[in-house]
């Protein structure tokens, strides 16, 4: 719990009615914003983030800077402090859990629209309150960030994978908090290994089937192949028209897909009304889905074909 007294970072109004200072008024309502916008960054963690492998991340200040005290701190994962990252192209977040119990947070976006690519992004404001026209940049930590910001930052290399898979980051920065003289700054490496493979699918429906003459039901088949291995589930629907009758049916399964070679699947579809499958031709839409393990991104693959259904 963060405790913030008020009484010792505001001026009170004396007796008279004046106010004795505007300018500590002004100073305590931005430390209370970025106190508050503080717990929010603890709060919000990207939904892709990925560890860092080999990284390092130093910072200092000047006497006056609020985000660091003007202090000086430094971490590497070699010496086991804990670090994250994600990125979408355009703008790349990172945090830094220190074993000591700081922790940080980094962010560098490019002008809106535009790829983070090696370069020098000046004239950065306050990420993610930069606009449309200025790059956004934001370090803060311990408690402490800031209301409104100026600064500069250089991605001195940077290196995409799929699904905003950050391999490579070098990057320094200097911030000013509340566009003040004192400044923050800092510099991040990392290293991680070259981007996992994406989840892909294929799917097969065999042109083989069955109408059940007991229950009613069209037993259909095929294979699903992967190149990670995950949890796939199958499902879809099965068609037939018999005697102008529609005949309509879903079914779903599940396997454990793993990489080098088709994997197969058996699913039953229940007709829904009270006519049952027939020996024919059917219709069957099938449907794989699975989460990508790595990347957490859905990953779908479809395909319909004509079955012939063989009574049984």
């Amino acid at each position: 719990m963060i405790n913030f007294d008020l009484t010792r970072a505001i001026s009170y109004w004396d007796q008279g009615g004046s106010m004795r200072n505007l300018v500590s008024w002004k100073r305590a309502v931005a430390t209370l914003v970025s106190l508050v916008a503080g717990i929010f960054l603890l709060a919000v963690i990207p939904a892709n983030a990925q560890p860092v492998t080999q990284g390092s991340f130093a910072a200092s200040g000047d006497p006056g800077d609020w985000v660091t005290g003007g202090g000086s701190y430094s971490y590497t994962t070699d010496a086991g402090d804990v670090m994250n990252v994600s990125g979408n192209g355009n703008h790349v977040a990172v945090s830094v859990d220190g074993k000591n119990g700081d922790y940080w947070t980094l962010d560098l976006a490019a002008v809106q629209g535009k790829p983070l690519v090696a370069g020098v992004y000046d004239g950065a404001l306050r990420y993610p309150f930069q606009g449309a026209a200025a790059p956004g940049l934001d370090f803060s930590g311990n408690h402490r960030g800031c209301n409104e910001l100026s600064g500069t930052f250089t991605i001195q290399d940077i290196a995409f994978g799929p699904n905003g898979y950050v391999h490579k980051l070098h990057a320094s920065f200097v911030q000013h908090c509340e566009h003040g003289a004192p400044a923050a700054r800092g510099e991040v490496h990392i290293d991680n290994a070259p981007p996992p493979a994406e989840l892909d699918l294929g799917l097969d429906i065999s042109v083989e089937g069955e109408a059940n003459s007991i229950n009613g039901k069209a037993h259909v088949k095929g294979t699903v192949s992967c190149t990670v291995a995950a949890k796939v589930t199958i499902n879809g629907r099965v068609t037939q028209i018999k005697n102008q009758v529609l005949i309509r049916g879903d079914y779903s399964t599940q396997v454990d897909c793993k990489p080098g070679g088709p994997v197969p699947w058996t699913a039953a579809a229940d007709p829904t009304g009270t006519t049952p499958f027939q020996a024919g031709k059917a219709e069957v839409l099938s449907r794989a889905s699975a989460v990508d393990p790595t990347y957490g991104n859905p990953v779908t693959e479809e395909k319909t074909t004509v079955v012939t259904l063989r009574k049984v």
